[in-house]
Formats: C-alpha cells, structure tokens, sequence
C-alpha cells in the first residue's frame, strides 16, 4: 500500500433509500437492548445482519469507501475524524459502531511522527522469516496490534506475503519470502498476533504483486496451475492460518485484468474456493472501475470515493447493481469489525511500552540473524583475547538502516544521518532513514577495555590503513530498499564490494555485517571469514548484533530466501521494467493522479519459469548458488540420524537431532518431498519443518507431520487438488542442499 497525493472528491450528501433508520436522538434515548447488534452473545455474522438493517443506502456508500489522503488535507467533511495515519472510513457513533482508523503497519506502526508519537521498529518482515518460529512471527503480530491500538487506529495494512519471484522488488524485505509453506505458515502467525489485539489484520498485495517496477501497468502473467501451488499457496496458508479481517488487492494486472477487479482472484478463489468472510480493500488508487470491480468481489475503495462514491449510488438506483449485491459488500465489512472486537474494545490512546517493545525487538532480531560464513571460527568475538576491534562502514557510528515506503516507521528525533546526500533524494516516502542506533557504540559497549577504531569506509585505501593491524575488522554493509525503487542489481551499492576487497587484503579477519532487504552478491566471499545476514534490524538492532557477534546469542536463524551467485542466475536476469517512452510518467508517484493512471501504457512480465520459484528454480535448473534456501551456520554443530516415515493421511516424518558440539543451540529442522517424475514438478519441495534446541551433546527425538495437501498438486482440469502416484522420496536436513536422511513413500 501507498498513499499518493490525489485531489479527494467530496462526498455528495444525497438523500438515501431503503430501510428507514433510526435518528440519533432516537437511537440515544433507547437502552442497549434497541441495539440488538451489541450482543455479544450473537455471531458476528448475526450482528452484522442485524445492523445492515438499520442502514440507509447513503450510510452503507459511506462504509465501502475512504475519505482521502489524510496527509494531504481533509476534503472530506468526515475526514477531520481521521487519526492521521493511512486512511479513515467513517462509523456510525448514533450505533455505538467507530470508523476504521487504518495505518501501515509492516514492521512497526507509521507515521508517528507527524503526530509527536513513538513507534518500535521490529526487524524487517523477511527478518522474522528468517527465524522460521511461529511464536516469534505471533509475537510480532503482537506488538504491531498493541502499538497500533495504543495510537488510536484499529486496523492494519500489514500481512504482506507476496513471492520473492524477483529479488530486486523493492518489497522484498516486506515479505516472507520465496517459498509458499513458510511464508504462508509465517505471515498467518504474525495475523493471529495482530488480531489478538482486536485490530482488524490484513494480508496483502493480492495477487503476483512480485515487482514494483511499473506496478500500475504491469500484467503479471501465469497460469492457474503455477498461481495455485505458489503465489496464491502463500495466501491460502495465510489465509486459513491467520483468518485476517481484510484482504488488500493489488495495483497490477493478472493475465490482463487489475486485480481490484479480477473475477478469477476475488470471487472465484478468495470467496468462493476460499470462502473468505471478511472484506477485500483495494491498495490506495488500485480501484479501477465501479460495476465491475463490485461485481468481482472489491468491497471497500481507498483513499477516496472515485468509483465508490456517488457514482456507486448511481449505479444502484439504476439497478446496475443489485441492492443485494450491495448488502454483501457492506455485511463483509461490519462482520469483519464485529468479528476482530473493534465495536466492543475500541482502542484508548495511550503511550506505548517503548522499553519493553525494544526489547522484545532486540530478541527476535538475535533470532532472525543467519551465520553464513564462520572460518577459522572467527565468530563469536572473544572480547578478553583480543586488544583491537576495527569497526568500518557508512553510518556505523550513528544508525542502521530501515526499510522505506509506506512501511517506514519514523525514528524517534528524525533521520540519524541527518539530511541525505542530494543525489541520494526520492521522493519524501521514499528517501533513506537510519534508525539512531550506532553499531560503534554497542561494539564499545560490549567489548568493554577493547580498542575499537572506526572508518566510514568511504575511501578503500584509508578504510585499509584502519583495518591493517586490528585483530578483528567489522565492516557493516548496507543495501537500502523502498517501496516503488526495484534495484538493479542485487549488488552492494557504492563501491562496498571494493572496499571490502582491500579490507581483505589488509587483514585476514573480515566479518561483514551485512544490513539488506534481501540477497546480495559477494564476489569477496572466498576472501574474508565471516557473514553475517542481520537484514533490517529494526529498534535495537546493534545491540542484537553485538550479541550475536560476541556470543552471547547463538545464531538460529535460515535463509527464507536464495542468495545466487550473480544476477544472470535469476530467472530473469534483467528486471522487466516499463516501457521506455513512458519512464518520464513514473519517475515521481506523488505526481499521479486517476488520468494519468488509466493512461500508462500496460506491458507484461511473462513469469515463465512458472512453478520453479526461487530454490526450485536453482534446483531444476541445476545452477549453483551463493548460499541455498534454508542454510544458516551456528556456533555448534547438529547431526541428523534414524529417520522414520510413518504414512497413513499423509505422513510423520521421525528422525533424530544431536547437538555435537559444545555449545547449546537451536536448530532448524527441514522436510522436503521429492515429486514424482510425471507430475511435473521441481525436483523438492519444503513439506515440513521443526525449530528445537538442543544442550551440547544432547539428542531428541522429533516428528514433523506432514499433511495430505502438502504433497497435492494443482489439476486444472478437474479444478482441485491431487497427488500425483508414484514414489515421493522424504528428504530431512539442515538446508534445500544438504538433506542427509532420505525414505520414500508410495502414493497410490
């Protein structure tokens, strides 16, 4: 979601029509008992139904469709009722039923600042991810809903799961990932943490979302079949696993049609072989068209009322559409707020647990961080053998770096760095923010008696002279993503790769912090001990790092995503981008309005690589990588032994885990399938995996089930979902590439 500067169009005060409501002061002089909705003891649907009754066609309008850009100016009469954030719906106080107080909320609550609030950045979305623990992903969820309610808003536009198709997306580190069953499993547990909250919790950016580049234009084509099994698995896992309130459809086109108006995804698969009973939000500006886009399964328009406004009103009394179809719309919406608890426990404002979300940060940080390269075993730091700690990099002195866009959570007292460098400036929402949280210090912090030098790592030859001589070097890497920005390459930015060449030259001990939204190349793998992936840590990101660094944290985490060894092993080595004569039109989105919109030229991203996303692509295409799907190094070593399958419904996969070294650890436990042959799959699948931990020298006894659907695939023919027969060989490890135990199941 992003909020663009777009004119709002008023709402007309038209007389309504239908069943005849109540007055206010009718409403007010008659106890609780003339609601009947505000029984509790109803099902929400009932509620829902109850008070639809009450509604005329003018407040029913009011409820599918915003108010406008709240950072912009309220047109809208209600729009002074907004609490500031990304969008506002009116309610209807006379029913005791509040309006929908939305904001971004991907990693932390938005715009705060503007309103002299606090927000706990967490670690970046694909961070989390990279923990592979549900109870991490729900107590995420957790802390956005809390924040969320403690600055007066009750939904989310968090939830997004789109597919790291294309690592370059600007979004990737909104994301969970590249594979379906992870993302899915993680982005439902963050859902359920968020609505325990009793905020409306949302998934997005529904559906093949999977780059930013031309997203307004671009048509994202694929089949039914490669859309099942992967980009619409994600949601579905999500779905079922989290039931989120809402579901936000996407700016782009699928095979064609926008997907705010596509019948295929909204009415067919959503509410139908879904049967999802909340309510779909378009992104703002993603609503195209009026009949249409009702008639597909949109419900709610954002920001404003172009199509759902007076020309909605229009469309009913003409009979264009039916009352009945309008009533659904509208039911979705009430029964989603009656469901998630924001009629009975509205939100109070209050300050939110600033020390105690910074903690819970700081853990799931040290959770999230993968150990990619340990040589010599440089890491941890022994801070009592060693007299000289390098510390090198831009801005290491003074914050680390966020992810941008509408999921920007503001840093308390501004940008960290101050004022960017000209050639670096986007557009406002865009532009790169340091959280004020200095690596050096916390490397001072926890090496106390240490010398510890610092470079800005500008200059290769003076960041050299630094390192030469210090028993460890510390160079922490950036690569900086925002909404809108698709990058180039997957290349560290600014002649980082060189500098860390000659810092390898000068010293044998390099480790690299590496601070990304996604992969990264490194042509200096070979040459510098270690890598540390730590993505976008958020409130208290140092401080986790240090204690990873220096061993106070053993390192859990594993790669949700591929790391390829250059960008001409991606399945489309060069980004699809929008034609060229239009460059000029998207070269500033705060520029755009509804004209401009309907007038991009469209062009297509044929994802042909088809059901080969991400390891599977690697895989099929037997292409060496970087570092594969699943692999993060620990501080200790882990065994795996006498694997079991047990089959009936499915199948239980028993298998032993031994800490063989000499320190307690955590381990990740991976299940995969191979398909059979004439399924026409790629060669494995994840079907399963287990987070444990282990005392050194200690083994257990685990058991991954995995369900039926897990080995199905997608018959477009008969339009369901079956497994192929043949032999499925089980596959347990550490990582997609290293699966030491193997048995085979038949499916007859």
């Amino acid at each position: 979601m992003r909020i663009v500067s777009h004119a709002v169009v008023m709402m007309l005060l038209l007389s309504g029509c239908g069943v005849p409501a109540q007055t206010s002061a009718e409403l007010a002089a008659k106890p609780k008992a003339a609601m009947p909705w505000m029984n509790k003891t109803l099902s929400s649907d009932e509620r829902a139904r109850l008070l639809l009754k009450q509604l005329t066609l003018d407040q029913k309008i009011q409820l599918m469709h915003g108010t406008g850009d709240p950072h912009v100016g309220p047109a809208d009469p209600h729009a002074a009722e907004g609490n500031g954030g990304s969008g506002y719906v009116p309610g209807f106080p006379e029913y005791d039923v509040p309006g929908l107080q939305i904001d971004d909320s991907a990693y932390g609550v938005a715009y705060s600042a503007g309103s002299g609030r606090y927000s706990t950045a967490l670690p970046s979305n694909l961070a989390a991810a990279a923990s592979w623990d549900v109870e991490v992903a729900k107590r995420y969820g957790v802390v956005i809903g809390q924040e969320l309610r403690d600055q007066g808003y009750n939904m989310s536009l968090g939830g997004g799961v789109n597919l790291a198709r294309e690592p370059r997306d600007a979004r990737t580190f909104e994301y969970e990932g590249e594979d379906p069953l992870l993302a899915g499993t993680m982005v439902g547990s963050l859902i359920q943490g968020v609505q325990s909250t009793h905020v409306i919790g949302d998934i997005k950016h529904y559906a093949v979302n999977d780059q930013e580049s031309g997203r307004h234009a671009v048509s994202s084509n694929i089949s039914e079949r490669v859309m099942r099994e992967t980009d619409l698995l994600a949601f579905q896992i999500g779905v079922e696993e989290g039931k989120p309130g809402a579901v936000m459809c996407a700016y782009n086109r699928v095979n064609g049609t926008y997907a705010c108006e596509n019948d295929f995804l909204l009415k067919t698969v959503l509410k139908g072989d879904w049967k999802f009973p909340g309510f779909v939000i378009s992104d703002w500006l993603a609503t195209h068209s009026t009949a249409k886009a009702l008639h597909a399964g949109l419900d709610q328009e954002q920001p404003d009322d172009v199509f759902y406004g007076p020309a909605l009103k229009k469309a009913v009394e003409s009979g264009e559409v039916p009352q009945g179809e309008l009533d659904d719309h509208v039911h979705r919406i009430l029964r989603t707020m009656f469901e998630a608890g924001v009629v009975d426990d509205p939100p109070k404002k209050r300050v939110p647990d600033v020390f105690g979300h910074a903690k819970i940060a700081r853990e799931i940080e040290q959770r999230s961080m993968v150990l990619l390269r340990n040589e010599h075993h440089v890491l941890p730091i022994d801070a009592a053998r060693v007299r000289t700690i390098a510390v090198i990099g831009r801005n290491a002195d003074r914050g680390m770096i966020s992810g941008g866009g509408s999921a920007q959570v503001d840093p308390p007292n501004g940008n960290a760095i101050g004022e960017i460098a000209e050639k670096e400036k986007k557009a406002d929402w865009q532009k790169a923010i340091w959280f004020p949280d200095s690596p050096l210090e916390a490397i001072k912090t926890a090496a106390p008696g240490v010398a510890v030098r610092f470079n800005d790592g500008a200059d290769a030859r003076t960041a050299a002279d630094v390192a030469r001589g210090a028993d460890v070097v510390l160079f922490y890497a950036y690569q900086w993503q925002a909404e809108g920005l698709d990058l180039p390459s997957l290349a560290l930015p600014d002649g980082q790769d060189a500098v860390i060449a000659a810092l390898a030259k000068a010293n044998p001990n390099v480790i690299v912090v590496l601070e990304t939204g996604g992969p990264v190349l490194m042509p200096w793998i070979k040459d510098v001990a270690g890598v540390v992936e730590t993505w976008y840590s958020g409130t208290s990101g140092a401080e986790a790092i240090s204690d990873v660094l220096f061993g106070k944290t053993n390192p859990s985490g594993k790669l949700p995503i591929t790391f390829p060894l250059t960008d001409a092993d991606l399945p489309h080595p060069k980004l699809v981008e929008p034609p060229t004569a239009s460059q000029e039109d998207w070269s500033d989105e705060d520029k755009m309005s509804r004209k401009l919109l309907a007038g991009l030229p469209s062009f297509d991203v044929a994802y042909d690589e088809g059901l080969e996303v991400g390891y599977k692509w690697y895989d099929a295409k037997k292409k060496p990588v970087l570092f594969p799907f699943g692999f993060g190094l620990s501080y200790t070593t882990f065994a795996y032994s006498n694997l079991k399958i047990e089959q009936g419904v499915g199948a239980r996969a028993s298998f032993t885990v031994r800490n063989t070294g000499d320190r307690t650890g955590e381990e990740i436990a991976e299940v995969y399938t191979a398909m059979p042959e004439s399924s026409g799959e790629p060669p494995k699948r994840l079907v399963g995996w287990l987070k444990i931990s282990l005392q050194s020298g200690e083994a257990k006894d685990v058991t991954v089930n995995i369900p039926e659907k897990r080995l199905a695939i997608w018959d477009e023919h008969k339009e369901r979902w079956s497994a192929a027969k043949g032999s499925y060989p089980i596959l347990v490890g550490p990582s997609s590439e290293e699966l030491p135990l193997r048995r085979e199941i038949e499916v007859r």
